[in-house]
């Protein structure tokens, strides 16, 4: 072991002088342009992202009509919420939200994992022909009609399956998944097909324990896709019955087809109760999930 003298001079422990550790002959961080200005530029970022959200949460907390960016409410109330669950018009499409993200997440997941559990398959016939044509389709696409036509073809349009079963399917979150799978140690796997375990126990019991953090980042990315879905609410339901809560802000957004107000909530109140509703459960969500989110997306796309 090398140990420090009052000269600072590194000293083997058969007494020979050494050069110091390259990590001690760093220079020290100092005070640049460059960091100046990036710190500004990371404070106006923050600023853009930051003040139109504080913005739409004091108004939707503010029971006045006044307009403009204010720091406080001024006069706080809860009116605009207490309108959103307690009228029918608002609180079933919130619903619509809930169970399509909760079914379409946890298909995704299912599929996601299925599908890539069987690309790790190295003794599969046809693997890699069936993993290219997986990858075509990232760049590839019918089209919007196209996939209409054959949405309204099987039934799936005006059907709340709809836009449940479209988006179960995504070829990025497939490909992550498999990456990460190949990342477990084969011995694994060897040592379940050793001990009579099946190709599925296997899945169960050793594939999916250990991906945790795979599972939750790409389950992450699933449930905002769902929450946040419009497009396929746009094109494949009609019947304002199944619109999710996406779909009534837009209305509410262009019309004044607004819920009975409240207590002492205005228009103004309920439109920015609605947009903070539509963006809190995953604000609230994502602190949680922020560190297996970055492990799941690193080791499934970085390899060593």
């Amino acid at each position: 072991m090398f140990k420090k003298n009052k000269e600072i001079e590194y000293i083997t422990p058969a007494g020979v002088k050494v050069a110091p550790p390259p990590h001690l002959n760093k220079p020290k961080s100092q005070f640049t342009v460059f960091n100046l200005i990036n710190g500004l530029i990371f404070v106006l970022v923050c600023l853009i992202i930051l003040v139109p959200i504080w913005k739409v949460l004091i108004d939707s907390l503010d029971l006045t009509t006044g307009y403009g960016l204010k720091l406080l409410p001024s006069k706080f109330g809860l009116d605009g919420y207490i309108s959103i669950f307690t009228n029918q018009s608002l609180l079933r499409p919130l619903w619509v939200s809930v169970y399509t993200t909760v079914a379409g997440t946890f298909l995704g997941l299912l599929l996601s994992t299925m599908g890539a559990y069987v690309l790790i398959q190295w003794d599969m016939p046809f693997r890699n022909l069936f993993a290219n044509m997986l990858l075509v389709t990232m760049i590839f696409s019918g089209g919007m009609i196209p996939s209409y036509l054959v949405m309204r073809a099987i039934g799936l349009t005006d059907n709340p399956l709809g836009p449940i079963l479209l988006p179960a399917i995504n070829v990025y979150n497939l490909v992550l998944m498999r990456n990460f799978f190949e990342g477990i140690p084969k011995s694994l796997f060897e040592s379940a097909d050793l001990d009579g375990c099946s190709p599925m126990g296997t899945f169960w019991r050793i594939a999916l324990p250990l991906s945790k953090a795979a599972l939750a980042s790409i389950g992450l990315m699933f449930a905002v896709a769902y929450w946040n879905d419009y497009t396929n609410f746009k094109l494949y339901i009609t019947n304002r019955n199944l619109y999710n809560f996406q779909m009534k802000l837009r209305d509410m957004m262009q019309s004044s087809d607004l819920p009975e107000a409240v207590g002492g909530a205005t228009e103004n109140t309920i439109r920015n109760a609605c947009v903070i509703t539509a963006i809190l459960p995953f604000m609230i969500l994502y602190p949680f999930l922020q560190k297996y989110f970055v492990k799941g997306i690193n080791i499934g796309a970085v390899k060593e």
